[in-house]
Parts: C-alpha cells; sequence; structure tokens
C-alpha cells in the first residue's frame, strides 16, 4: 500500500471536527505523507460532500483511492 495520502477535513471558525484530528493522528502515526486540505466553510464542505457523493467529513484517500472516513480508516489499517 502506498504510504501517500490525502486527507479533506473540516476546520471551521467555530468547529474543528474532532474525527479529522483522529484521522490525521492515526496517519501520522501510521508513517503517512500528509497532503491535508482543510474544507474552511460549511459551502466548501457541502460542495466536497456532493462532489464525492459523501454524506461526512473527513474522507481519506490512499494512493488515489477513497478509504471513507477516520472509521473506515482505522479498520482498513487493522486489516
Amino acid at each position: 500500500m502506498s504510504k501517500d495520502a490525502t486527507l479533506y477535513r473540516m476546520v471551521l471558525g467555530d468547529h474543528v471536527c474532532p474525527f479529522g484530528v483522529r484521522a490525521k493522528e492515526t496517519l501520522a502515526k501510521a508513517g503517512y505523507a500528509l497532503d491535508e486540505r482543510i474544507l474552511r466553510s460549511r459551502d466548501e464542505v457541502d460542495a466536497f460532500e456532493a462532489e464525492q457523493g459523501v454524506e461526512t467529513t473527513p474522507q481519506v484517500f490512499v494512493a488515489g483511492k477513497r478509504i471513507g472516513g477516520s472509521d473506515d480508516l482505522e479498520c482498513d489499517l487493522a486489516g
């Protein structure tokens, strides 16, 4: 598996998604080179979710393949 990952996560002025923080920490502990993409507004979050056909952030991609959210990432790394 590639050790390059892209993480899309929500960081709004009044809210930092704890699942995005958890995904970032999980990837770092697993030794991934991380390309972090911060979604800074509700409009950016909504547009990303619509474009990707997902209902939540964060979303993790490894070698261009969508793994999913933080729970999916942990399952993928454990499996």
